[in-house]
């Protein structure tokens, strides 16, 4: 289980090692990834403002308790709240970032295959399909998010278990994002593709994880936006070879 985390870990800095074979082709994709981060950037600055007065506007039963006990559930709400903002802004992010910026992405996609040997398909899934699986990608954000704040309701405990909830939600949903271009370049329906990462949900969390706590750095979703999709590539590349692998004879 370790093993298979810090694996996925690795997939993401031999993602960043792409720098070394292809600058031009990785800088490319810093482009979209800045522009979009302003924008959530600026989402989340608004909400900062705010959200002192959001976090009394979701607990009005507070105003009867004891004040230090208001103080203490309102902190958590808050941190909840929190976890689930950084959750949502991850996977819009990437959603967004991955439909703009598609033929970006595409150069960094295809430099890897070619670089990983073997069959290369003639093309990506393209823009069209590119935007339906991010829309898809915000809409389970939104849900887990849903989820995150509630967690963040349960006493003692619920902000620091929402916050660990969110990265570990938000991991997922982006390694499930972000390989999807491999798979669907080849065809590969969802009910496939759900069977052949059966065996490396571990190294698809670690994966994912390890990018989402580098989103979370100033300037980090940007640095590791090209390099996040070079290395799902190669965790793709990965999983693809050991399902050949394991259907020999």
């Amino acid at each position: 289980m370790i093993r298979s985390l810090l694996a996925g870990a690795g997939d993401l800095l031999r993602g960043f090692a792409m720098w070394r074979t292809c600058p031009g082709t990785m800088a490319l994709g810093l482009v979209p990834a800045a522009i979009v981060a302003l924008l959530v950037l600026a989402a989340l600055v608004a909400l900062g403002a705010t959200v002192g007065d959001l976090v009394t506007w979701m607990t009005p039963f507070a105003d009867a308790w004891d004040a230090g006990w208001a103080i203490a559930l309102r902190v958590a709400v808050g941190a909840a709240l929190f976890g689930a903002t950084i959750l949502l802004a991850a996977v819009t992010f990437t959603a967004v970032t991955l439909t703009v910026g598609d033929p970006f992405y595409e150069r960094i996609w295809r430099a890897v295959e070619i670089d990983e040997g073997g069959e290369v398909p003639d093309e990506g899934p393209g823009f069209w399909k590119a935007a339906a699986s991010g829309a898809v990608l915000v809409g389970v954000g939104t849900l887990n998010a849903g989820l995150v704040l509630l967690v963040g309701f349960v006493p003692v405990v619920g902000s620091v278990t929402a916050a660990v909830l969110g990265v570990v939600l938000s991991g997922r949903l982006l390694a499930r994002e972000l390989t999807g271009r491999a798979f669907d370049a080849r065809g590969i329906d969802g009910t496939e593709r759900r069977r052949m990462l059966r065996g490396h949900r571990a190294r698809m969390l670690g994966f994912g994880v390890a990018t989402q706590l580098l989103f979370m750095l100033p300037g980090g979703a940007v640095l590791t936006m090209p390099a996040a999709v070079a290395g799902s590539t190669m965790l793709a590349r990965r999983v693809l070879a050991a399902d050949e692998a394991s259907a020999r004879p």
